[in-house]
């Protein structure tokens, strides 16, 4: 099936050079001379190199269709927080091992223990995962508020479960349990 370039998404497969690729981030521009092009970072599925193509917005892709299974996160096999990581299929509850060449780091720093994901899969073999939007986890480590401190724009650093870093309120405290968006890292309020 063949899309626009325009059209492209992050996490959409398609074949690119005779080579399966991922999309894992698209940015339309518009300069002021000339027409406008859409700026996509694909990764190989084969061989999991990351390049930065142009397409006019014209332009047409072949797309894949790829099966997006609901999973759920089970553990880290290595125990260290470097992979191959755990999923069980909801539907099966067959578990599949999924390598650090297919989690990339800014997603795996948010997986907790029963998080549900979407695992994509062409084939049989696992591309990459879709976070939710945002996740709860619990603070485990924060310096305490300070007595002066009455300014609501400042954040201090704070580590989640998952041994994230996030940048949080004064007010936060140890223990309590915070929404943080997936995609940018941001704290997003208390759960």
């Amino acid at each position: 099936m063949t899309i626009k370039a325009s059209e492209l998404r992050r996490g959409q497969a398609l074949i690119y050079d005779g080579k399966l690729q991922v999309v894992i981030g698209t940015d339309h521009v518009k300069p002021g001379k000339g027409p406008a092009y859409v700026q996509a970072k694909m990764k190989s599925v084969d061989t999991g190199t990351i390049k930065v193509n142009r397409f006019n917005s014209a332009d047409k892709v072949e797309a894949v269709t790829i099966d997006r299974r609901p999973m759920q996160f089970l553990y880290d096999n290595s125990g260290q927080g470097i992979g191959p990581w755990v999923f069980m299929d909801n539907e099966s509850y067959d578990q599949l091992e999924i390598g650090n060449d297919v989690v990339e780091k800014d997603q795996s720093q948010w997986l907790k223990d029963g998080l549900e994901v979407l695992v994509m899969m062409y084939d049989g073999n696992p591309l990459g995962i879709e976070m939710p939007a945002s996740v709860e986890l619990e603070i485990t480590d924060t310096t305490d508020q300070p007595k002066a401190a009455t300014a609501t724009n400042q954040l201090k650093e704070a580590t989640v479960e998952t041994g994230a870093r996030v940048r949080v309120p004064p007010f936060i405290e140890v223990g309590q349990v915070v929404k943080i968006n997936t995609e940018s890292g941001e704290y997003l309020g208390k759960a």
